[in-house]
This record gives structure tokens, sequence and C-alpha cells, in this order.
């Protein structure tokens, strides 16, 4: 339960610093509670990723058919989340809320029954429920805008844009050693004693009022011409180096993406309520918040897509570590702490210089670490250093992109404007993992041949490059912002 213990101190934080005051208590329960159910869901993503061979023995499948277990949850996810999100500003953030940690709790259960049963039908079918609860994420912010005190909610949303990032690697931290000691149920089974945690203490977080948006129904027709693009898209990312980039399937999942995103895009702009505004995507004040997001994620999933490859190369091949799924766990233990320690430090960088400095800090920071890493990685000691380095980077940037977004928009607009946010973290990180993965697996000499050093190196240099294309980004918009707003407008 070491796993927790890292939660239940970002909890005490927040309680810490929010406690103070009349309404600090209520305040700091419900943030906590908040930080139980993002944390929920964002370790359920990656929990499966250092176990993928084990559920590909066990389960009788291939591994490229292992990876469905990652991109079930991905493609569920990132369809539920835009539709959660206006869900949450139209009838309550909280019930929407509930709703997605029920079903985390059933996937969970279905997948965990199903992997014991050998079914792989069922275990991807868990999957699919448990990605349906991505829609926590931007009604957490939701609910968090309207219930905690305007001074304090900075930390707390500080806090929730952590959660993603240190679930997420947390997940990679324990599969390993859980597997090894237990069976890969139990990584099905801890997300659900999570989701069951996180629904009782939502049962002690009061109701708060729906935003004042306009009485309307949800966009059904925006949300199947979104779902069909994502889905294409996500689809062809995650299965193109399987399949081969220029396949026909392949082709005509990204052809499909991109007719699917037309549609939608003229058909947002001729309902009165669309799922999706889309000058929350491509407006001036959130298209280079956007940009920067999907761009960060791109080069932290290719790090820590990476770094478990890297370690487990055997070192007859003249690098790597050889180590076991366990160790390898405990040696990605440093990002998740600092990740951790990261959201505090990034909500003081906000308070005192803006919620983009704090951004750009972790930006800068991580392609430092980066280019270290795919320079300096022959000995362990070096990797734990960098690994460190990397969780501080990408907890800074992760921390302060809620504060970007909400700082951005009206509060009405908050569970629309951070789904779409939560969107493109999804998509920059399948987007990370596949180019990773294409950069080591072509230095390979020839076809069937281990991959060679030189493409580790040059895959952690270009995820380096690409995080500091993330803090040119956010510095371009503050360019921006200074000569289109007055000062007293300019929240981040």
């Amino acid at each position: 339960m070491w796993v927790l213990a890292g939660l239940t101190a970002a909890a005490l934080f927040v309680k810490r610093r929010l406690g103070r005051g009349g309404s600090g208590r209520p305040a700091a329960g419900g943030a906590a509670v908040l930080l139980l159910a993002t944390f929920g869901v964002a370790i359920a993503q990656t929990i499966v990723l250092a176990a993928l061979a084990v559920f590909a023995r066990d389960l009788g499948v291939s591994t490229t058919g292992a990876t469905w277990l990652l991109t079930a949850f991905m493609l569920a996810s990132a369809v539920a989340t835009p539709v959660a999100g206006r869900l949450g500003d139209l009838f309550g953030h909280r019930r929407v809320i509930v709703t997605g940690l029920a079903l985390l709790l059933a996937g969970s259960l279905v997948a965990a029954v199903s992997t014991q049963g050998d079914s792989y039908a069922g275990v991807v079918a868990g999957r699919v429920l448990q990605g349906l609860s991505g829609g926590v994420f931007p009604c957490a912010f939701g609910l968090a805008r309207q219930s905690v005190p305007a001074e304090r909610l900075g930390g707390v949303v500080a806090g929730l844009s952590a959660m993603f990032g240190v679930g997420g690697a947390l997940g990679m931290v324990v599969a390993g050693p859980l597997v090894d000691v237990t069976a890969p149920a139990a990584l099905f089974w801890l997300v659900a004693v999570i989701a069951l945690l996180a629904l009782a203490g939502m049962a002690r977080v009061p109701f708060a009022a729906a935003s004042p948006v306009p009485a309307g129904r949800v966009d059904l027709m925006g949300a199947t011409l979104l779902a069909g693009a994502l889905a294409a898209l996500l689809l062809a990312i995650s299965q193109g180096r399987a399949w081969g980039w220029t396949s026909p399937g392949i082709i005509a999942l990204f052809a499909a993406a991109a007719v699917f995103a037309a549609a939608f895009g003229l058909a947002e702009r001729r309902v009165a309520a669309p799922l999706v505004d889309l000058r929350l995507l491509i407006g001036p004040r959130l298209l280079p918040t956007n940009i920067a997001t999907l761009v960060v994620a791109v080069g932290m999933f290719a790090a820590v897509t990476l770094l478990p490859l890297f370690v487990q190369t055997p070192t007859a091949l003249g690098y790597g570590f050889g180590y076991s799924p366990a160790r390898t766990g405990l040696l990605m233990t440093p990002i998740a702490v600092c990740m951790l320690l990261a959201a505090p430090l990034s909500a003081r960088i906000a308070r005192s210089l803006g919620a983009r400095a704090a951004f750009q800090a972790g930006a800068v920071l991580a392609a430092i670490t980066l280019g270290g890493l795919g320079l300096f990685h022959e000995h362990i000691a070096e990797v734990l250093l960098w690994c460190a380095c990397l969780g501080l980077a990408y907890g800074l940037a992760f921390a302060s992109l809620g504060g970007l977004v909400v700082g951005a928009v009206s509060q009405e607009q908050t569970g629309a404007a951070t789904g779409i946010n939560t969107i493109l973290r999804t998509v920059g990180g399948a987007l990370g993992s596949v180019l990773a993965a294409v950069i080591v697996a072509s230095s390979a000499t020839a076809p069937g041949r281990p991959p060679t050093e030189s493409g580790y190196s040059t895959a952690f240099v270009v995820a380096g490059a690409i995080a500091l294309c993330a803090a040119a980004v956010t510095a371009a918009r503050g360019a921006v912002t200074a000569r289109t707003e007055p000062r007293s407008q300019s929240v981040s």
C-alpha cells in the first residue's frame, strides 16, 4: 500500500494549505477526495504497461494483441472525456464524477475476474469500462472551481493537474513488483480499491449547483463525430507500427479521422449548444496552451516508454542493465515521487510568477534532463538522477496546465475546456509512445535485430527537443498576451 502513501501525503499537503480559515475544512476534504478520484483514473491508464508481456502469455495472445489493453482504455477515455465535461457543465460535475468512478470500479472488477478466468475479450471489455471514467478529470476541475475559495483554488488545481502525471507514473512503477509478487489480476483489484475509496469519499462531498449555462441538450451528433475522429486517429497511432504505416488499414484510418474531424468542425459551428466550443480549442486564449499540452505530453510519454525498454535491455548487447519488471518499477519510483513533490512547488511558482512560468520551468528542465539522459546513461546512478529530474520537470509542467486552462476561461466553460486539454494529453501520450518506438526500432541494423544504443540516445534527445518546443510555444503566447490584453487580465 506504499502507492497510496504518496497520495496521502499530497492530500495532507492540500488539507494543511486549505484548512486555514473558516471554510477551509470542507474545501480541504473535498480536495482530497478529488485528488483520490483523479489519481485512480490516471493510474488505471498505465498500470498494464509494464505487464503487457505477462498478459500476452497468460491470456494466450500476441504482444500486439496485448497492447489493446492500453489502446482500449485510451480510446474509451478520449471519447468519454469531452462528453463528460459537457454533461458536468450542464447538470453538475459531482454527478458525473460519481458515475465515472462507478464505471472505473465496474471495469476494474470485470477486468480482474476476466484475467483470473483467462478471458482476453473480458479483460478488453473491462478496460473499455475503465476508460469511460476519463471524464472524471474535467469534472474534478469544474467541481473544484465551484466549491473551493478563490484564494485557495490555485493549489487544488495544481494538485489535480499533477495527478495525471503522478498516477500515470505510479501505474508503471507498481505494475512490475505487484505482478511478480501476486498475479496480473492484482493490478485491477488495486484500481478497484482506489475507485471504491473515492466513491465513499464522494458521498461526503456536498452537491454544488450546476454552472449557469443555458439549458439545452447534449450534442449527440457532435459526440458521434468526435468519437469517430478520435477513435480512428488513436487506433491508427497505436497500431501503425504493428500493421505497417503504409498499409491500407492505417491509411484508411487516418483518412477517416480527417473526414470525421472536418465534419465535426462544420457541425459544431451550426448548433446552438455545441459539444465543444471551437473557441476553446483554437481560440487565441487557449490555442497556445493546447498546443503546448499536446507537445509536452508527446515528450513525456516518449520518455517513460523508452526508460523501461532501455533498462530491461540485456547487458550482453553492450548497453542496458538487464532489469526485471519489478526492478524497473523501483527504478522509476523517483519519477513518481518527484512529480508528487513538484505539485506544491508548481503552485508556489504560479502564485509568484504565473502558471506559464511554472510550465516553462518544467519544460526547460525536461529538455535538459532528456538531453542528459541521451548522452549519459552508462551507470544506474546516472539514470536514477535523471529519473528524479524528469519527475520534477514534468510535475511542474503538468501541475501548471490546469491553472493555464482555468485562468483562460469563464467558470461555466471549465469542464469543457479542461476536457479538451485532457484529450490532448491522451493523444500526445499515444503520439509520444509511437514516436519513441519508431526511433528506437529504426536503429536496428537488420530486420529482427535488437535496436542499438544510438537509437535510444537519439530518441531521448528528440524527446528533449520536443519538451523545449512546448516551452517556446507558451513563451510565444505570453508575448501575444502582453500585447493584446490588459495586464490585470493576464492570469497565466
